[in-house]
C-alpha cells in the first residue's frame, strides 16, 4: 500500500463528506473521481463502507434530537409516528438492495459514461423542481403519514443508479408530496441512517472474505475524512435549502456530468 493510494482514500473521503448530504450524489462523484484518478478498490466495497462515515455526521449533529426520540418513544405519539415512518421508508431500498446487490456493484458501479448522463438529468429535474410553485403542506417531518413515507422510500430506491442522488431522490419526492424544503431535507438526513447502516452491513458481510488489512486501512482512513467532512456540510445545509432552494446543485450536477462525458470522450 502506497502512499499515493492513501492520499487517493484520504481525498475520496473528503469528497463523499462534503457531497453525501448534497442532492448532488456522493456516489457518482466518488466513482467518477475514483475512475480518473486509477483509484480501485476490492469489489468497489470502499465507495460503499466509507459512505457510513459520512451518515453518522447525523448522529453527531443530531444527537440531542436523535436522544430525545429513543427516551420518548415509548410515550410520544410523534416519537412512535416518526419511527415507524423512518421504518417504512427504509423498508423499499432494503429489499431492492439485497437483491440487486451484485447488479449493482458490477454493472451500474462500473458504468462512468451512465453515471454522468444520471447526473445532468437528476440535474435538470432540480431545476424544474425548483421553477415549481410548491405550496407545502407539511412543514413537521415527525409528523409524516405512513403512505407519504413509504412513497419517499420508493424515491430512494432510484438512488441506486450511481449519479442520481439519494438525497435528491428523497428531498425532491418529499417536496413532490406536499413537504416543505426544510422538513424533506430532515426526512431525508434521518431516512440515510438505517439506509446506510443496512448498505454498510451487508455490503461489509458480502465482501468480508476477499478484504485485505490494505483494504482495511484505506477504509478507515476514508471513513473518518467523510465524517468529519460531513459534520461540516450537515450544519449548514438546511439554512442553505432554505435559502437558495435546489437550483445551484442542479447547475453543479450538469457541470460535473457534462465535464465527464468529455473527459471520457478524450481520455476514457
Amino acid at each position: 500500500m502506497s502512499f499515493g493510494t492513501l492520499l487517493e482514500a484520504f481525498l475520496l473521503g473528503l469528497l463523499e463528506g462534503f457531497t453525501e448530504f448534497l442532492p448532488v450524489s456522493s456516489t457518482g462523484h466518488i466513482l467518477l473521481a475514483g475512475h480518473f484518478l486509477g483509484f480501485e478498490s476490492t469489489g468497489k466495497t470502499f465507495e460503499v463502507l466509507i459512505q457510513l462515515g459520512a451518515i453518522l455526521a447525523i448522529v453527531t449533529v443530531y444527537f440531542q434530537r436523535f436522544w430525545h426520540i429513543l427516551v420518548t418513544l415509548p410515550s410520544s405519539k410523534r416519537s412512535q409516528n416518526f419511527a415507524l415512518g423512518i421504518l417504512i421508508a427504509f423498508l423499499p431500498a432494503a429489499v431492492i438492495g439485497a437483491f440487486a446487490h451484485g447488479f449493482i456493484k458490477t454493472v451500474l458501479f462500473e458504468s462512468p459514461a451512465l453515471i454522468c448522463v444520471m447526473l445532468i438529468l437528476g440535474g435538470i429535474v432540480l431545476l424544474w423542481v425548483d421553477t415549481l410553485n410548491l405550496k407545502p403542506r407539511q412543514t413537521d417531518a415527525m409528523t409524516l403519514q405512513p403512505l407519504t413515507a413509504f412513497k419517499i422510500g420508493l424515491c430512494q430506491c432510484l438512488a441506486m443508479i450511481p449519479g442520481v442522488s439519494r438525497s435528491g431522490s428523497t428531498i425532491v419526492g418529499g417536496m413532490l408530496m406536499g413537504l416543505s424544503k426544510p422538513a424533506a431535507a430532515e426526512f431525508s438526513f434521518f431516512l440515510a441512517l438505517p439506509t446506510m447502516a443496512g448498505a454498510f452491513s451487508y455490503d461489509l458481510y458480502k465482501s468480508r472474505d476477499l478484504l485485505s488489512f490494505d483494504d482495511g486501512v484505506i477504509i478507515v482512513v476514508g471513513f473518518l475524512t467523510a465524517f468529519v467532512a460531513a459534520v461540516i456540510v450537515v450544519r449548514g445545509l438546511l439554512a442553505f435549502v432554505s435559502r437558495h432552494g435546489l437550483t445551484p446543485f442542479g447547475w453543479w450536477r450538469i457541470a460535473v456530468g457534462g465535464v465527464g462525458l468529455v473527459a471520457l470522450a478524450l481520455v476514457g
